[in-house]
């Protein structure tokens, strides 16, 4: 059986604003890394961060052993939770399916906090991944009924989770969070230049299907004679790394597509800088941190009108999702116009706001006093 470990964060003492402090146990068996992880790692740390500043003590209760398959991993990680025999905490947070092999009712309030629903994503993979992902999302299912209380992060997931997964009790919906103090310091401590006649539009992500960067190439295709100094960025990496680089190939796009690779977050930090718009056309979306961080940098975003990206994206240019032409139409008005971009900069910068790491923290702090064990 899978061994588990116990991370003890920091973080005690009386909250600042008067609330109760609590003993939290996260339990996730996410890779501890943003390019495994992706945006549930950074969500998830935001959080354990959130919570910690707020006087909290937050125990990280991850896997300790690597097999080799991450499936099999995580399965063994959540049966080994059933022996586990310490439970001292105020309440147990499992995000995304991790949790779902605890009995309930359980030894300490449990909540699922779903940070991306794994059965909306299915459609998009192929293969293994596609049964991987299948596997997992039945997990997830199971994880959502068994749970004291269910914390999602956006009304499309809140949907979705009722769609899919026949979730029939109360869903708080928290949105995800992101560390704005952190991430201005970056941006202030990591200029970037770049010659005066270039538009640069910068993409991060994961390379899987559903984010769709095969039509971000397409589009950059299209634009390379109409807009002039145009740069695509792309930072990140992933199992469709190899197909975009044929494509990239294939459509001559090496002057104007420069892949970055996984990026630090100093080096993250001066790509946004340098950036003039961000674009992520991706189609499912559970949230999208990527989009807070662009925000946050005063990117105007090109996005599509799709899942839970117009829940957050609320002033940007959001168009038709897979359609190449209305991609490139938008990352176009935004080139032409720089009244607009500014306009959107400044929107966007309020927009964020709303997300930021404390403010979002009290918030779901407040769903967990709903089901924690008493003080004292």
């Amino acid at each position: 059986m899978a061994q588990v470990t116990v991370a003890a964060i920091r973080g005690s003492g009386v909250g600042d604003d008067g609330a109760l402090v609590r003993r939290l146990g996260f339990i996730t068996a996410i890779p501890q890394s943003v390019h495994r992880g992706s945006g549930c790692y950074v969500g998830i740390g935001t959080l354990a961060a959130g919570a910690t500043v707020l006087g909290n003590r937050v125990e990280m209760i991850m896997p300790t052993i690597r097999l080799g398959s991450f499936l099999v991993e995580r399965y063994l990680f959540n049966q080994a939770l059933r022996f586990r025999r310490e439970w001292n905490y105020d309440a147990v947070i499992g995000f995304d399916l991790d949790g779902f092999a605890l009995a309930k009712p359980g030894r300490v309030p449990h909540i699922a906090n779903i940070k991306g629903v794994l059965a909306d994503a299915v459609p998009f993979e192929r293969g293994s991944a596609r049964a991987s992902l299948a596997l997992q999302a039945r997990w997830e299912a199971e994880h959502a009924r068994r749970a004291d209380l269910m914390i999602t992060i956006s009304e499309y997931c809140k949907g979705r989770l009722q769609e899919l997964y026949g979730v029939r009790g109360p869903i708080a919906v928290v949105p995800e969070l992101i560390d704005l103090d952190t991430w201005r310091s970056l941006f202030q401590a990591n200029p970037a230049t770049k010659p005066e006649e270039e538009f640069t539009v910068l993409c991060v992500c994961r390379f899987y299907p559903r984010k769709r960067l095969a039509l971000l190439l397409r589009a950059a295709h299209l634009l390379r004679w109409q807009i002039p100094g145009l740069q695509v960025r792309v930072v990140g990496g992933g199992p469709e790394a190899a197909s975009l680089l044929r494509l990239w190939r294939e459509l001559r796009l090496e002057p104007v597509v420069t892949w970055v690779g996984e990026a630090p977050r100093h080096e993250l930090a001066r790509e946004y800088n340098r950036a003039d718009v961000f674009c992520l056309p991706s189609v499912q979306e559970g949230f999208g941190i990527a989009f807070l961080e662009a925000m946050a940098a005063g990117k105007p975003i090109v996005a599509a009108r799709a899942a839970a990206i117009p829940e957050v994206v609320r002033h940007g240019v959001l168009v038709e999702p897979d359609n190449v032409e209305a991609l490139a139409d938008g990352i176009w008005r935004l080139w032409r116009d720089p009244a607009l971009r500014s306009t959107i900069q400044m929107q966007q910068r309020k927009d964020v706001e709303e997300f930021e790491m404390i403010r979002v923290t009290r918030q779901f702090l407040r769903e967990v006093e709903r089901v924690a064990r008493p003080a004292g």
